[in-house]
């Protein structure tokens, strides 16, 4: 699903109308219905309900005027505050406004901050607002007048409905520009936009829902770069291919896990179990010697190999020509294997010689520490980074801050760059592709900020790879289980209490879910 910028909607917008030949009004029409079903779908029945559409002069305040007059031909106790002159109105908006004489429903011109005082305490005894003040077209901050409405309905504690963001909110960015409207209830219309797909914004837009309001796929599809997509089940469940019925662990490719160290053996545990979970064919662990005894002893499904070690217990650089011996279809490297003084050298001589696809983490990233350059795969080598923010910044020699704040731009200018995979972990995990394709992943909460989850997510990476061979593939199904397998264990454990292992147990629900949807076909993952 394509996320879009202000300019994108625009285009698609004007290409519905002047191209596809769909009336603007018709598109008002069903941005409000949209609206309005995402509200009963939200309550279950709005009857009880006393509704206030605070509208601007705008098309989204005619969206907001669309949803009154649905609302009051249903009989549903609402009122319209419009913030301008009626007067001002014109187009579609001008058009709907005009409708709701033919029903008394009377519209309060609020223009200036005396006439909103006289209205506030009679906007504060109605229990849900529907915010239609500012859409996509805001680019700087609300002041004055604005600003004041703002501030006072966030300080009601009403339930709030935003139409397409969240009101002081621009789409250009992700960041929060200024004082908005914080919703409870955000629906995007046609597509999504920065701000409701991404942190920080994400947070002021409460549950999104995405509303087709009859802009065609394909001018979605075609609006020019930069390419960002939000990553749905719908879109990966074409991408599990179905098992033969006389296959055989051969079939779904053999990852090799070189990861471990004193210590740190639990990790490599983590993303070998995580490697068969997501249905790959045989996995080794490939772990310092003295090690291997431990790394054996903490599961029956998978193979052990011994390494040659350092002196402190860590791989040694001359274990790299058993690693490049070794029958994987994969190779996934970095999972606690620490730093000794022969970690580096072996990792940095894996990227420059291995012959399969790499995944690399952790430990494996960190000897790259300012260099990302020496990350670039050679020609038709495939390479998989999986940092967070935190070897994120350390690998291209920045502050963490300055990664956050730019989690797509850092994600795809390194994919770029160094031709490689980038899965950047966090709040809204980003994949990244050499061509410059971005996705943004909505699964996942807070309780998988616990030692061991991206452990778990590298073996799954390389589980999925080894069986599907496409590196693009591998992360998008990856890392939307990973996350997907993390809410069912928030739901189980709650977010305080669940541990990486916990995933475990939920990558097959994660995968049942995603292949066999409920009758309503798109699943809501159970958070806790």
């Amino acid at each position: 699903m394509r996320i879009l910028t202000a300019k994108q909607m625009r285009e698609a917008d004007r290409r519905t109308i002047e191209e596809v030949g769909v009336p603007s009004l018709l598109l008002m029409e069903n941005a409000g219905l949209q609206v309005v079903a995402a509200m009963d779908a939200r309550f279950g029945s709005l009857a009880t309900r006393r509704v206030v559409v605070l509208c601007g002069r705008g098309n989204n305040g005619g969206d907001g005027l669309v949803v009154a007059r649905t609302l009051r031909q249903r009989n549903i106790d609402v009122s319209v505050c419009l913030v301008g002159r009626v007067a001002d109105l014109q187009g579609d908006a001008r058009t709907n406004l005009d409708s709701l004489g033919h029903l008394a429903l009377p519209v309060v011109e609020v223009t200036d901050e005396a006439d909103w005082e006289r209205q506030a305490s009679a906007i504060g005894s109605r229990d849900l607002i529907v915010d239609a003040l500012f859409g996509t077209g805001l680019s700087s901050p609300l002041a004055g007048l604005p600003r004041r409405i703002v501030d006072d309905v966030n300080a009601l504690g009403a339930f709030v409905v935003s139409i397409d963001l969240p009101s002081g909110l621009s789409a250009d960015t992700a960041e929060v520009i200024g004082p908005c409207i914080r919703a409870s209830l955000t629906v995007t219309l046609g597509a999504p936009k920065l701000p409701v797909a991404l942190p920080p914004g994400l947070e002021m837009a409460g549950e999104v829902v995405v509303a087709d309001i009859g802009i065609p796929a394909d001018v979605l599809e075609a609006m020019e770069p930069p390419e960002l997509r939000l990553v749905t089940a719908e879109s990966l469940r074409p991408l599990v291919p179905a098992r033969l019925r006389d296959a055989n662990k051969g079939s779904f490719g053999h990852v090799l896990v070189v990861a471990g160290s004193p210590g740190k053996t639990g990790a490599a545990y983590l993303a070998a179990m995580a490697a068969l979970r997501s249905g790959a064919g045989l996995v080794t662990v490939a772990t310092p010697r003295s090690c291997q005894p431990v790394v054996a002893t903490l599961g029956a499904e998978f193979m052990t190999e011994r390494l040659d070690e350092s002196a402190e217990g860590t791989v040694a650089a001359s274990a790299l020509s058993a690693v490049l011996a070794h029958p994987a279809t994969v190779i996934a490297a970095g999972s606690g294997l620490g730093s000794g003084t022969g970690v580096a050298a072996f990792v940095s001589a894996l990227v420059v010689r291995a012959d399969r696809p790499l995944v690399l983490d952790a430990d494996a990233l960190n000897a790259f520490a300012g260099r990302p350059g020496g990350l670039k795969p050679r020609s038709g080598q495939t390479i998989v980074v999986t940092p967070h923010p935190g070897e994120m910044a350390r690998l291209l020699g920045v502050a963490i801050a300055d990664v956050q704040v730019r989690r797509v731009d850092v994600a795809r200018d390194l994919a770029r760059s160094a031709g490689l995979f980038v899965v950047l972990k966090g709040h809204r995990t980003v994949i990244a592709t050499p061509s410059g394709r971005v996705y943004v992943n909505p699964t996942g909460n807070p309780g998988m900020a616990t030692g061991g989850t991206g452990d778990v997510l590298t073996g799954m990476i390389a589980g999925w790879l080894a069986q599907l061979g496409d590196a693009e593939r591998a992360c998008l199904l990856a890392v939307y289980l990973h996350g997907a397998a993390g809410d069912c264990a928030a739901r189980d454990e709650g977010e305080v209490s669940m541990i990486a292992g916990d995933l475990l147990g939920r990558i097959g629900e994660s995968v049942v879910h995603l292949l066999a949807p409920g009758p309503t076909g798109e699943r809501t993952w159970p958070r806790s």
